[in-house]
């Protein structure tokens, strides 16, 4: 599958969803009342346009699967609407998953856009779990400039992705790193202003923390850690920049990289890890669930070898 410009033969698979009530009921408009020769307006329309980019989702024999947009395009705030719709054959199948990916890699890549961001009706239960499974913020700070758009329509959800973030969902559909779990740190995003992420101690974490430090203005390719804790739990995440986290248990030694600040790492148990800044003045925070004690450290890789095989037996 890929994505590529609209063509003139796609209209009347354009108009099979647009009347197809399964694809149609929960959207904004009325696209019943679509004909053929509005579907051929829009698709001509298309190539003439600057504020917006629709672009078709095409199966690998390049029959149209859907369409793909990013619509008010606005070069100063670098921000942009994505809009997307798929004929209900290709539903389960990925294209719905791989046009957001790909035209959300065009705003930030190709357009150099910073913040890309759309709505959804609440009643749309299919399409608010597929956002939600694929882990994307929603926001609750959105522009009276974006409302008035929406004007009379106020059972909306809205969603936004912002430049850096992991919204290709790398880190997060590993669940676990050398036996420690990946977490989605829960994330509230507005456009042109930022996110805010937070946690909870017992909640979003397994422990209470009684300590949290941050490591920072760390040159790049700089590697870091080279010690694990007997007792100590922790998160680990990267507000800024990008590090690689090397854990290692003894058996098994994995890699994640961590540069979106809704991603983060919890370690549980005995576990020797390593961080590589990737980028300069990245930052690392760690949420602990005890006081510094020089006691619970392992400095030596044999050491924590050595321990972790007496607390096996």
């Amino acid at each position: 599958m890929y994505i590529r410009k609209l063509k003139m033969e796609d209209a009347p698979l354009m108009l099979e969803w647009m009347h197809d009530e399964d694809v149609v009921r929960d959207l904004a408009a009325n696209f019943m009342e679509k004909t053929i020769d509005d579907c051929k307006a829009f698709i001509a329309e298309s190539e003439k346009t600057r504020d917006n980019l629709h672009l078709a989702i095409a199966s690998d024999s390049d029959e149209y699967m859907g369409t793909v947009s990013l619509k008010h395009i606005d070069l100063e705030n670098g921000s942009a609407e994505l809009g997307i719709t798929v004929r209900k054959v290709t539903m389960g199948k990925g294209y719905s998953w791989f046009g957001m990916v790909e035209i959300i890699r065009k705003a930030f890549e190709e357009l150099n856009l910073t913040s890309v961001y759309w709505c959804v009706s609440n009643d749309n239960k299919r399409a608010c779990r597929f956002y939600d499974k694929h882990g994307f913020h929603q926001m609750v700070d959105v522009s009276s400039d974006i409302l008035f758009r929406y004007e009379g329509k106020d059972n909306l959800r809205w969603y936004s992705v912002l430049v850096g973030d992991d919204y290709q969902n790398e880190a997060l559909t590993r669940g676990n790193v050398a036996g420690c779990k990946v977490i989605n740190i829960k994330t509230i995003q507005t456009v042109n202003a930022g996110e805010l992420s937070f946690f909870e101690a017992n909640n979003e974490i397994p422990f209470t923390p009684k300590r949290i430090y941050y490591i920072s203005k760390v040159p790049e390719g700089v590697r870091r850690g080279f010690h694990a804790h007997k007792e100590l739990k922790q998160l680990l995440f990267c507000p800024y920049g990008k590090i690689q986290i090397i854990l290692d248990d003894g058996d098994i030694r994995e890699e994640i990289t961590l540069s979106d600040p809704s991603i983060g790492i919890i370690i549980e148990k005995p576990i020797w890890r390593e961080m590589l800044w990737m980028q300069k003045d990245s930052v690392l925070c760690v949420a602990a669930s005890d006081y510094y004690k020089v006691e619970d450290y392992i400095r030596s890789y044999d050491e924590f070898l050595q321990y972790r095989k007496e607390i096996l037996v």
